[in-house]
């Protein structure tokens, strides 16, 4: 039977839904004085995020036959070591999708309603007359620019669309045919986005190209007085860069679910503004959305067991050997 070790405690009503098909050996998060202490003799991994999963690592596990990603981005395991080593890895795109996309529209409404820096100054000064300084954005009309239009890019278009907005993407992967029927103006350039956005939402994958995508440079294309909002990987921006846009005024807010290093420091000073909105990256994460990745990445780990080929594995070629 496949010995199963997750970085996080398998859900009880998960767990029972797969009682007769696997063994649960062991979760990080059940031991967390020593994390991998039943991760030997394991065949399968359902992986977090924090966690990488490199040759260096896997080595130490001779049994391991499967890494399941519970999410889309699979940054934190370096896929060529784990095919040399004859380990299938794969991620559950699917699960994700909508929680991801909803908090991305949760995140540009706080933000361009300045809800932080309103709520908090309410809380303090409850009888001030807030009507005449609000300066809170109106998004009909207005322009959200998506790098990247994938599963949640073009989820995010979807919802944008329903309240309203104009709605552009860079996606160099993306047909201008796909766009198109989506409603979507297809950009050829990155920077035509960032030029004409009242919004900019980056939904891309951090890859060493795209790493620091959003640069001191990039930023400074955005149309003054926009908004940014990420819900991808930190490491797609320049923090710094970020920071220095927003004091300068050239950027009106942000709204950010993901940070580089992650857990981000306290003093990180994005943390503590007033116009940034910031969640501890958890836009994938809702009851629904947890669910449905532990069932896909459970069922792929069977599937890669039994033989058989999973609906989302990043690196085919091992099943061939």
């Amino acid at each position: 039977m496949l010995r199963l070790w997750s970085d996080r405690i398998l859900p009880p009503e998960i767990r029972a839904e797969f009682d007769q098909r696997l063994l649960v050996h062991g979760s990080a998060e059940s031991s967390p004085d020593d994390p991998l202490r039943d991760l030997p003799g394991a065949h399968a991994i359902v992986a977090g995020a924090r966690r990488n999963y490199d040759g260096g690592f896997l080595d130490r596990y001779p049994d391991v036959k499967v890494i399941c990603r519970t999410g889309i981005g699979i940054d934190n395991i370096v896929v060529q070591d784990a095919t040399e080593r004859g380990i299938a890895v794969c991620n559950t795109p699917e699960g994700p999708t909508i929680s991801t996309a909803e908090t991305a529209i949760a995140l540009i409404l706080s933000a361009v309603k300045h809800i932080k820096r309103v709520s908090g100054e309410f809380a303090e000064r409850p009888g001030k007359d807030y009507l005449s300084g609000y300066q809170g954005m109106e998004v009909f009309g207005r322009t959200l620019g998506l790098i990247g239009l994938g599963r949640i890019g073009g989820r995010v278009a979807e919802l944008a669309t329903a309240v309203g907005m104009r709605v552009m993407a860079y996606d160099p992967y993306i047909e201008a045919e796909r766009a198109s029927a989506m409603g979507i103006e297809r950009a050829e350039r990155i920077e035509d986005v960032l030029v004409r956005s009242d919004v900019v939402s980056l939904h891309a994958p951090l890859t060493e190209e795209t790493r620091r995508l959003m640069d001191g440079k990039r930023f400074a294309q955005m149309k003054p007085g926009a908004f940014f909002v990420n819900v991808s990987r930190g490491g797609l921006v320049d923090e710094a860069a970020l920071c220095a846009a927003l004091d300068r005024g050239h950027l009106a807010g942000a709204g950010l679910d993901v940070f580089d290093p992650e857990p981000p420091s306290p003093e990180n000073p994005l943390l503590h503004r007033a116009a940034v909105v910031v969640t501890p990256h958890i836009a994938g994460v809702t009851v629904a959305s947890r669910e449905r990745m532990w069932r896909i990445a459970l069922t792929m780990a069977l599937q890669v067991w039994n033989g058989q080929r999973p609906d989302h594995i990043v690196n085919p070629e091992v099943l061939s050997g």
